[in-house]
């Protein structure tokens, strides 16, 4: 598929697109961030997308203004991060794109083949900057917390690879608070680059984040990248309900089940479809539009399988919620136990 593109280069048009800064970083984002994972290989998962499925989407992305793109080495063993490179090379200009990927998930069977060791670290890295066909990772992104490499020697390692120019900026994901709160305590005694975005699970269903992260990441000037905005399909109303599902996903991929099964979980869904009814939206646009209005989120990290679930997301950008809208969304909502810190989701 080398040169799919080549010589048609998306043209961006930027009217209903927003850009921000990434938490306290100079770096300009735009509003919604196109995820990745469902790009890759039908052998890692039977709903992701090959190439000549994927590369449109991400056509109609950029020509949508969106310039931040997330993906992760463990996506599809690496298929993910190919297509993403080989797409942006022939579509887009290098620095006219941000491009985010992660680093922890298993690549292989040897001891070494995973975690934030220096070692795994700086061999994923060079992995990574040949599949994305680049010199440079402008967000690189630990993808979950490691228990057995000490942190200090993970947050050297990043440091190292910030000023060595192969990384601009340092991002984390979920992890608890108290966690991240030392990680970003290290790196400032010392001298080293600290993480400037929390990638963390939040969205209608799940909203424990705003008992402590999302209130550090404001206090500490951190940007949010909600991963799974849309209950990865739940809010869009792709699923019917434990005894009827709609799409491929939602009939094969199990770690949807265990993060959103419960009663009240579809209570929300049917709040966000009455809302949507009402606004002749598409629930999956009121889903984002509450969640790019919650204090401190900086650009939700959408996944799409098809170029309509790109627009939707842009067009949520215009969707301004009112109070009693945003009560009726808020009102099922039910405590839950914490989900996604483990995984490389």
């Amino acid at each position: 598929m080398k040169g799919f593109f080549r010589k048609s280069r998306a043209v961006p048009d930027t009217k209903n697109m927003t850009y921000v800064n990434l938490g306290r970083s100079g770096l300009k984002v735009s509003s919604i961030c196109l995820g990745t994972m469902s790009f890759g290989s039908q052998q890692w998962q039977a709903w992701t997308l090959p190439e000549e499925k994927s590369a449109p989407i991400i056509r109609r992305a950029l020509e949508l203004g969106i310039n931040f793109f997330d993906t992760a080495d463990v996506y599809s063993t690496g298929v993910s991060e190919e297509i993403l490179g080989r797409a942006l090379k022939d579509l887009a200009k290098r620095d006219q794109v941000v491009i985010a990927t992660k680093v922890n998930g298993p690549m292989g069977s040897g001891p070494n083949d995973r975690g934030l060791s220096r070692k795994h670290i700086m061999d994923a890295l060079h992995a990574s900057l040949r599949r994305l066909k680049t010199e440079y990772i402008d967000l690189y992104q630990i993808h979950r917390w490691d228990y057995e490499a000490p942190v200090e020697e993970t947050l050297e390692a990043l440091n190292d690879l910030v000023r060595s120019g192969k990384v601009l900026y340092l991002g984390a994901s979920s992890m608890f608070a108290w966690e991240f709160s030392r990680a970003l305590h290290i790196s400032e005694t010392r001298g080293w680059a600290r993480f400037v975005s929390m990638q963390n699970h939040y969205n209608l269903i799940y909203r424990e984040e705003e008992r402590e992260m999302l209130p550090l990441c404001r206090h500490e000037g951190i940007a949010v990248l909600p991963w799974s905005p849309l209950a990865r399909g739940l809010l869009a109303g792709k699923w019917k309900g434990p005894r009827g599902v709609e799409t491929l996903r939602a009939q094969t991929d199990e770690y949807t089940r265990r993060l959103y099964y419960q009663e009240q979980d579809f209570e929300v869904a049917d709040r966000v479809a009455e809302v949507a009814r009402k606004r002749s939206a598409p629930p999956a646009q009121i889903a984002l539009a509450w969640l790019s209005s919650r204090p401190g989120v900086t650009a939700p990290v959408v996944g799409a399988t098809q170029v309509s679930h790109v627009e939707d997301a842009v067009a949520s950008l215009q969707i301004k919620l009112d109070e009693e809208e945003v009560r009726q969304l808020e009102a099922p909502y039910k405590p839950h136990p914490v989900l996604g810190h483990e995984g490389g989701r």
